[in-house]
């Protein structure tokens, strides 16, 4: 009778030592401390989520509506499969010509970021001394603070004739580029640059300096630790810095709108077919271009690892 007893008592208790048992609260968390994987599962369960629903869903919705034709007389979309809006980027010569300025205007920018970025991140995360490094650091963030607008227009006033630009060039017989397809290009650089400083300098910073030390011990120039040492090792951010560039140079239209004059890239397409000429399903056949573009550029790009280092 006692032994009974005193298996119904642990029964009532929740255990032999006379401890309640654990209630749901206290056997999940057991449950999530055992287990870290699903722990990190139901955290990243809520944005990814949404990044299915809203960003994926709306890259689905492109390719679904880009798929579909405009009837001409009342403007209403016709949700009919057919290839129409792809075989008129293909036959007319006129969106070749946008598709292929828009990437070599991508492009220009990512190769003058790289030309500017990589000496400047050079200089802040091996060259300037440690405590001045974080100035450095909000010194290149400085101009993300202000608006992109802000910034465009500032440029249009300096690249105008007889502005900023025309008085710096002046003493030397040149002038400003005016408004077209360079001052496009030398804007998005501009824009972008602290987006591919700020990779480079996070991929020099972790580079140990006891390699750069090692490589003059060996009698290496400085030249060649550079070409040797320093840029196979940096590669990856540098590309990491130009996914940034590249794919918003690519898919631009604000400065072309205020700097590039007649200029038209994929952007101002886009925006044109979306507003004046309300042909929405032909808009969503030209985004897909920089899309797949991006696409294949991220596919190259994880290839060198880049893509840890963003």
């Amino acid at each position: 009778m006692d032994r009974d007893q005193g298996m119904t008592g642990s029964a009532l208790t929740g255990g032999k030592d006379g401890r309640p048992a654990p209630g749901p609260r206290r056997r999940a968390a057991a449950l999530l401390h055992r287990r870290p994987r699903l722990r990190l599962s139901l955290l990243l369960s809520a944005p990814l989520a949404w990044l299915v629903v809203v960003y994926l869903g709306a890259l689905a919705a492109i390719f679904l509506t880009a798929f579909w034709t405009t009837d001409v007389f009342t403007g209403e979309v016709v949700r009919q499969f057919t290839l129409a809006n792809f075989q008129t980027l293909l036959d007319e010569p006129v969106y070749r010509t946008v598709a292929l300025r828009s990437l070599g205007v991508a492009a220009a920018v990512t190769l003058i970021d790289t030309a500017i970025g990589f000496p400047m991140a050079l200089y802040m995360a091996k060259v300037a001394r440690p405590r001045h490094r974080p100035y450095l650091v909000i010194a290149i963030l400085a101009p993300l603070w202000a608006a992109y607008l802000v910034k465009a227009y500032a440029w249009r006033v300096m690249l105008s004739e007889g502005g900023l630009v025309d008085q710096v060039l002046g003493p030397f017989g040149l002038s400003s580029p005016g408004y077209g397809l360079t001052a496009t290009v030398l804007v998005l650089a501009y824009l972008w640059l602290p987006y591919m400083i700020l990779p480079v300098y996070a991929g020099l910073e972790r580079l140990p300096d006891s390699l750069l030390d090692a490589s003059g011990d060996l009698g290496a120039r400085p030249l060649r630790t550079l070409r040797s040492v320093v840029l196979p090792l940096v590669f990856p951010s540098l590309v990491a810095g130009s996914i940034f560039t590249f794919s918003l140079s690519l898919g631009d239209y604000i400065t072309v709108k205020i700097v590039g004059g007649r200029s038209q890239l994929l952007g101002n397409v886009v925006y044109d077919n979306i507003g004046a000429a309300n042909n929405l399903p032909f808009a969503a056949a030209v985004a897909t271009i920089p899309v797949v573009v991006m696409l294949g550029y991220l596919a190259a790009a994880r290839r060198t690892g880049a893509l840890r280092e963003l």
